[in-house]
């Protein structure tokens, strides 16, 4: 039986924030409350009176709300770029996008030096069609530029009705000055999971962000995968580029999915309460095939949670770059009056202790990601005994001009996906080796 934990999926109106264990607890938390004598009199004296000096000397008049509203924005994203306060509307914003639908451009962003940056577009996005990539620093939105910017309120900027367009200008490493794209906002549907062969035997699953739907998508679809390769796969490559993150729970049963016992995950905080550890169930839907997983910067929270289990375990090795290093847990913390608080609460670590936060997870194997420019046909060079004048005829000759024909076809194949994606062509040629030695 699959390990299991509902958690919530933190997104906000068309800009996916990411959360990689998001836990929501009722109302304040059932904390003990704070008495009198525990409370900061001097700093909240000093605060008292910067309060009443911006109410009578600001220049212009703000309301007592606004003020106080602010100084809670403040607290909170002060705390570290995970943290925030929310108000009724963005709270309630927050709980509509947990549906898997909501209107917006479908980009993952966090505050960077004054400055958004992008850790993942989402899939078959506006963003991710406009070509926005991971790494990709928004400076502004529109005619607003990002500095001094409070997230929620870039969020607010970047959403809005399906078919109105927002425009972003980027920086980007490599390019010497800004790139401006318009997008169009759309409906984002969060349909996380994809599925192909890549060859007879060899599948593929793409898994674009962890949603409360991932894992019962992932079964169906490798369940199809294994019945398209005559009942069992010689191997899997797991693609987790650019997926930001999502429900714990979702990437708990995806490492459950490929293992047979141990930790997948552990969580610790300064309440003992958020510890726990999940550990796998009895049961590989592969049942020994190796794995490949593909990874990249944009690669963050719950995919690292994923790619570091399968790695702890050799249950895969992992390819690509580096990944985000996204190693904390928010909770979300319901107040009495219909706001709430996202509390970065506890860390997770990795089945063998490591905690990826500010690190990531390196691969086992590096490589940058290149594009392949196509190159003329000038026809084979290649000689071999056969093509000799008057050579002996191989008596398998006709058992061996079907393999020919056969490799031909698999490397016209090899070329194609070389040319589309040359980083999952050379997570490929991993598996082949893996599935070879496996065999053997």
């Amino acid at each position: 039986m699959r390990s299991s934990l509902r958690v919530p999926l933190a997104l906000a109106a068309g800009v996916l924030l990411g959360a990689a264990a998001t836990v929501t607890r009722g109302v304040f938390a059932d904390k003990p409350n704070v008495t009198a004598d525990q409370l900061p009199l001097d700093e909240l004296q000093n605060f008292v009176e910067v309060l009443n000096k911006v109410r009578t000397d600001y220049v212009e008049p703000i309301s007592d709300r606004k003020l106080l509203e602010n100084a809670l924005h403040g607290m909170l994203a002060n705390l570290d770029p995970h943290s925030a306060y929310m108000d009724k509307k963005e709270f309630q914003d927050m709980q509509v996008a947990t549906t898997g639908k909501f209107g917006g451009v479908g980009i993952e962003i966090q505050p960077q030096d004054g400055v958004l940056r992008v850790v993942a577009p989402i899939d078959d996005t506006p963003a991710a069609k406009a070509g926005i990539m991971a790494g990709d620093l928004i400076v502004k939105i529109d005619d607003t530029p990002v500095a001094g910017l409070d997230i929620n309120d870039a969020v607010e900027k970047m959403r809005g009705e399906p078919g109105t367009k927002v425009a972003l200008t980027l920086l980007r490493k490599g390019e010497d000055r800004p790139l401006l794209m318009t997008l169009t906002r759309a409906i984002i549907k969060l349909a996380s999971v994809k599925s192909k062969m890549l060859e007879p035997g060899y599948g593929y699953i793409r898994v674009s962000q962890f949603t409360t739907e991932t894992s019962n998508s992932l079964d169906s679809q490798l369940a199809d995968l294994q019945k398209q390769a005559g009942g069992r796969l010689q191997g899997l490559v797991l693609d987790l580029r650019n997926n930001p993150g999502g429900v714990l729970d979702a990437a708990v049963q995806v490492s459950d999915a490929f293992l047979n016992k141990g930790p997948i995950v552990s969580i610790r905080g300064r309440d003992s309460d958020s510890n726990h550890t999940w550990y796998a169930s009895r049961g590989d839907l592969l049942a020994g095939a190796p794995i490949v997983v593909l990874v990249n910067g944009g690669s963050a929270s719950a995919a690292e949670i994923v790619s570091g289990a399968l790695q702890d375990d050799h249950r895969a090795v992992i390819v690509g770059t580096r990944t985000f290093g996204k190693g904390s847990v928010q909770t979300i913390l319901p107040m009495s009056d219909g706001t709430a608080l996202r509390l970065t609460t506890a860390k997770y670590y990795t089945p063998s202790g490591r905690s990826i936060q500010g690190e990531g997870i390196l691969p086992d194997i590096q490589f940058q990601p290149v594009k392949l420019a196509a190159a003329g046909d000038s026809g084979s060079l290649d000689v071999h005994e056969n093509d000799l004048l008057g050579a002996f005829k191989n008596p398998n000759e006709s058992n061996f001009d079907q393999k020919e024909k056969q490799h031909q076809a698999i490397a016209a194949s090899e070329r194609k996906l070389a040319a589309e994606d040359y980083e999952l062509y050379q997570g490929l040629a991993v598996l082949k080796g893996l599935a070879i030695i496996a065999a053997r």
